[in-house]
């Protein structure tokens, strides 16, 4: 007879804590994977929609992060777009876009980074400019790198001769031209922008010279017209 009862108290102790573990999710007890337990679809770099703050466990990380789950990238890692000046969806599609973007990328003349950091840029674009294009462009940018003095590949274009600007050449890095290639899998946005600012630095600096000549002596002229 006690073996009966003590059976029939073990089933009901049983059936008992399997009814409690379905109830409602409103008063839930510690939960180490609350984004598993109350699965929402939502932007990691976002605060939760179902904000874990309504629970009582707490994820110090991510209230930290005002409940964003996307943290930071870890000290000393590479992160993807640091800059942020980059979007994919602007790739060009067809040729026609390819030709208008890289029109439009000849009137850029300004790099988008910050302006105070030039010099560290320019620095960071010169090391990757070397390990990164050199091999073809050469190092004095004069289409003369290894590989083409191998005979491996030939019709480089020394950056002297060329009609470029910061945006084109970051155009061309972005998207490839002719038999380049795109850069892009290789060189993160902001880095684009560096290697393009250290060709214009070092390879076309007399290129704005005449320009400005030009206008100073137009302006001279105009004033002593005037006069």
């Amino acid at each position: 007879m006690k073996k009966n009862v003590l059976r029939i108290a073990a089933v009901l102790g049983l059936t008992t804590v399997l009814l409690n573990s379905c109830g409602p999710k409103e008063n839930t007890p510690l939960v180490y994977f609350p984004d598993m337990y109350f699965p929402v679809a939502y932007d990691p770099l976002m605060k939760a929609q179902d904000a874990y703050s309504d629970h009582e466990n707490e994820i110090p990380a991510f209230v930290k992060n005002n409940g964003a789950t996307g943290l930071s990238p870890v000290e000393g890692s590479v992160p993807q777009n640091k800059d942020g000046v980059f979007e994919e969806s602007l790739l060009p599609k067809t040729v026609d876009e390819y030709n208008a973007g890289y029109t439009a990328a000849k009137t850029v003349t300004v790099s988008p980074l910050n302006p105070a950091n030039a010099e560290k840029d320019i620095e960071r674009g010169k090391m990757l400019f070397e390990k990164t294009c050199a091999a073809c462009h050469g190092v004095g940018g004069d289409g003369q790198g290894p590989i083409v003095q191998s005979g491996a590949y030939s019709g480089v274009p020394n950056y002297a001769d060329r009609d470029v600007t910061v945006g084109s050449v970051h155009y061309v890095l972005t998207n490839g031209r002719n038999n380049m290639g795109s850069y892009a899998g290789q060189l993160n946005a902001g880095d684009r922008w560096r290697v393009a600012m250290y060709v214009m630095n070092a390879f076309k600096k007399g290129a704005a010279a005449p320009a400005a000549a030009t206008a100073t002596a137009t302006t001279e002229t105009t004033t002593e017209t005037k006069k």
